[in-house]
Order: structure tokens, then C-alpha cells, then sequence
């Protein structure tokens, strides 16, 4: 049995102020010069936390996404780690790393890591004071959705987390379709209405078994918009709502996508209600830290001490409704420097928010890179390819300058070489586009709505011009 973490033993190791105290409706200590990455370590008893009204539950402003474990024998950016167990150890390390530094919200779903995600989640915290923690998971009922089935995942949450109530408990990724259902209301009603589910979770919060109860939006906005309506009807009542928000979604969603709906939408349409938002993907999977060179430099700029992605944890957090800000830190490198975002939050300036909601995001767009955020809800391919893994070298390449467009090019060779060698190093063979049939299996399953298929195939037949050295044109062009 895994030994408790007592009170003692916990502040021996990570100091006295792992506990902060305070408790109004935004709480954060002064800011005693300026937090830069020249820190080594973050500061211990500098989280800035927001208050829930519903429940006076103080959440921290930065939220831990269990989405993305660390795994044995993987390192930073490495896809190819070979050994796919999860690394225990490094949860826990991270964990009470979190924990220490003022982390508070853990967020989690039956589907997430393979479907280990609440395992592993359970163990670590469980090692923990219950009190100390709020965790967050979801009915991912997004195949089999009969009650007796949304029931059993129910409660196989409840021991995978070693707990007896959750906090916060979403309708998981509400507006979606699958193949049964191509409509996204009638897959809602499906999943959630039909079957009794919602009324099952309205009963378990009356009985406290669910503190919380909330759903997350992707898809048909209709469906979000039918959500909110159940909300004043008072055929539902939300505790809190789950939205994309990030500085590119703010406006550009649905120029990137005509299936997406834009974060200002969203935020407003709860800001409205009062609803708290808990906002996922406030990196975009990465694509807000790892931006072309060109945008690196401009950011840099104007605050060199500062990471690139500390500037859209701040554009997230500097918005009041936002309860907490999720990111999937699956390395201790990621958790130090949100921490270092956020450990006191420093607000954005209205000049600062602008900046970046219309200069910099406008920019991003024009890259026309593909919006993959790399959650693997795509996956496992029945065929075999590596998805997220063929989007995010393309990706990377597109940022670095590395996607030869043309033969005329005069960095043609480089480009090609690094192209060519990168994909081979990055994504196995046997997993790459040319092995995607284009059953379309992925598609329903995309949150961000990407052609899955289409944008394999494109990059596919790019590859096989690379290798003959015959690239005359490339459409950057994703729908």
C-alpha cells in the first residue's frame, strides 16, 4: 500500500508555504519583482487562486491536465520513447511537486492516457490529505452510452480516483458526432438525456457524490447554445462549463475552422449567466509555445525574461470568469514554467490582450498550420498511423521554415533534408501518412474538426514529392 503524505513530511519537502491562505474572490500575493525564466525554481506560496461561487471552493488559477502522462524511457520531445507504461514515480514526483506549489485542480477523464488516466491520477493523489485537492472527470460515454453502461463508468471513476465524491464532474465534449449519430443534438440527447443519464448526475449531486456539475464544449454550437437554455429553464443547472479559450480562439476559431465557434462567444455567453469557465487547451496542444521563429522574436521583444507560452497562460487567466486554466504538463520542465506564469498571475494590459488577439494571432493564422492539439482522441488508428505524431512534425517544420514549397527554393536542399530526416526520426515508418485507407474512423472523433484524412493524404503525396525531388507547389491551405 502507498504510504499517506502527512502534513510534516509534506512541508519538509517543498517548504511552508506549499499551504497558502486568503480568501477573496481573486486571491494572490503581492508580486515582488518581475517573475522571468531566470528562476530556477518557482516561488512556494505565490499561487493565485479564484473563488467558485457555488461552492466557496478556492481553485487555482493554474489546473493540472491529466490528459498526457509522462511514460518510462521518454524524454522532452520524444515521440519515440519505445516503452508506453506510464512512469508512476514521475506522477507522483509531479504530483506533489504541484501540489507544494499551490496546484490545487486535477483534471482527468475516463478516456484520457489509453483509458489509464484515472489509475494513475488515483494514486497519486490519493497519497495526499482529500481536502487538499479538487479532481475533476468526466462521462466520456462517447461509444456506448446506455444507462447501465454510463453508470458503470460512473462509478469505475469513483474507485480508479481511490475516492467517494468528485468535485467537479463534466458532460464530457458535448457538440460532437459519431457515425450512428451525424446530427450533434441527437448524439446529446443520446448520450446524456435519453438514457437518464443527466437526471442519474443531478441525483448524485443532491446525494454530494458530485460537488460540481458542468460540461465541456466542442462541436455544433447549437448544442452549446441548447445547454445553456436547459440552464435557464432550469432543466439543468451549471456549476461551471469547460470551453477552448486561448488568444488565436478568441476571434480566429471559426476563420480556421467553419465547424469551430470563437472563444469570445463562448466566454461571453457564460460571463453572461455567471457560469464559471474552466478553460482547456489554453496552449492550443503546444501550438502557442511552439510558434514560428519570426513570432518568437517579436514576443521576445517585449518581454525577453518571459517564455512564449507564459503569454497565453496570462491572456487565459487575466479574463475574471476564468475559475482555472488546464495544461497537460507531462514534464517537470512544462510545470516550472507555468508555474513561473502564474506564480503571482500578472495580469495583461487591454494593450497587451489586443496585441496579441489581433497581431500576433493573425500571424499564427496566416502559417495555416494544422490545428491538431495532439489529445490522441483520434487514436488509436486502425490502421496504425501516428496522427498527432505526422501533424506535429509537420507543424514544427512549418514553424522552423522548414517546408520547401518549390525546387527554386534556394534553401531547397536544407529544407528537404531536414524535412526527410526529421519525419523518419519522429514517426516510424509503418506509422507515417501513406499508410492512412482514409475510413474517415478518426474524423468524428477530432475536437478540432480537422479533415483528418484529407490533410493525410496531403501531406502524404508532399512526402513522396520530397523523395523525388519533384515539389513544384504546397497548399498550406487545412479545413
Amino acid at each position: 500500500m502507498t504510504k499517506k503524505i502527512t502534513r510534516r513530511s509534506f512541508l519538509k519537502l517543498f517548504g511552508a508555504g506549499a499551504v497558502a491562505t486568503g480568501a477573496s474572490t481573486i486571491v494572490g500575493c503581492r508580486q515582488e519583482g518581475k517573475t522571468t525564466k531566470s528562476l530556477q525554481e518557482p516561488p512556494v506560496g505565490k499561487m493565485t487562486y479564484r473563488v467558485n461561487h457555488n461552492t466557496n471552493d478556492r481553485v487555482s488559477i493554474l489546473g493540472y491536465g491529466m490528459m498526457r502522462l509522462p511514460t518510462k524511457g521518454q524524454t522532452l520531445g520524444d515521440r519515440q520513447a519505445g516503452d508506453e507504461e506510464v512512469d508512476q514515480a514521475m506522477v507522483n514526483r509531479q504530483v506533489d511537486y504541484a501540489l507544494a506549489h499551490g496546484v490545487n485542480y486535477f483534471d482527468t477523464a475516463p478516456v484520457y492516457t489509453q483509458g489509464k488516466s484515472e489509475y494513475h491520477t488515483g494514486v497519486a493523489l490519493h497519497r495526499h490529505p482529500r481536502k487538499n485537492y479538487f479532481i475533476a472527470t468526466k462521462m466520456s460515454n462517447m461509444r456506448a452510452y446506455s444507462r447501465e453502461d454510463s453508470i458503470g463508468m460512473f462509478n469505475n471513476s469513483l474507485r480508479e480516483l481511490q475516492t467517494d465524491y468528485i468535485d467537479y464532474y463534466l458532460l464530457h465534449s458535448i457538440g460532437g458526432t459519431n457515425d450512428e449519430f451525424p446530427e450533434a443534438m441527437d448524439l446529446f440527447r443520446a448520450r446524456f438525456i435519453d438514457n437518464g443519464i443527466l437526471d442519474f448526475l443531478k441525483q448524485k449531486r443532491k446525494q454530494g457524490v458530485i460537488r460540481n456539475l458542468g460540461f465541456s464544449y466542442h462541436g455544433d454550437v447549437k448544442v452549446f447554445d441548447h445547454a445553456l437554455q436547459m440552464h435557464d429553464r432550469g432543466e439543468a443547472h451549471w456549476d461551471f462549463v469547460q470551453i477552448e479559450l486561448n488568444y488565436l480562439d478568441w476571434h480566429w476559431a471559426n476563420e480556421i475552422n467553419k465547424r469551430n465557434t470563437d472563444a469570445e462567444y463562448l466566454y461571453n455567453e457564460l460571463t453572461k449567466r455567471k457560469i464559471p469557465a474552466v478553460v482547456m487547451e489554453p496552449l492550443l496542444g503546444g501550438r502557442l509555445a511552439n510558434m514560428p521563429n519570426e513570432i518568437v522574436d517579436q514576443l521576445k521583444q517585449r518581454e525577453p525574461e518571459r517564455s512564449v507560452a507564459s503569454w497565453a497562460f496570462r491572456y487565459a487567466a487575466t479574463m475574471p470568469n476564468v475559475l482555472t486554466l488546464l495544461s497537460g504538463m507531462t514534464y517537470m520542465e512544462h510545470l516550472k514554467d507555468n508555474l513561473l506564469s502564474l506564480c503571482p498571475l500578472a495580469p495583461l494590459t487591454k494593450e497587451e490582450s489586443i496585441y496579441l488577439e489581433e497581431k500576433i494571432a493573425k500571424q499564427i493564422v496566416d502559417y495555416k498550420t494544422i490545428p491538431c492539439t495532439d489529445c490522441k482522441y483520434c487514436m488509436p488508428c486502425p490502421y496504425g498511423v501516428d496522427i498527432p505524431g505526422v501533424f506535429a512534425h509537420y507543424n514544427k517544420c512549418l514553424n522552423e521554415s522548414n517546408v520547401p514549397h518549390r525546387t527554386q527554393d534556394p534553401a531547397y536542399a536544407r529544407m528537404r533534408k531536414v524535412f526527410l530526416v526529421g519525419y523518419d526520426r519522429s514517426v516510424p515508418k509503418l506509422r507515417q501518412a501513406d499508410h492512412c485507407i482514409g475510413c474517415g474512423a478518426c474524423e468524428p472523433m477530432c475536437p478540432q474538426k480537422i479533415r483528418i484524412p484529407r490533410e493525410m493524404h496531403r501531406i502524404a503525396e508532399y512526402v513522396e514529392e520530397l523523395k523525388q525531388d519533384k515539389v513544384t507547389s504546397l497548399s498550406d491551405q487545412t479545413t
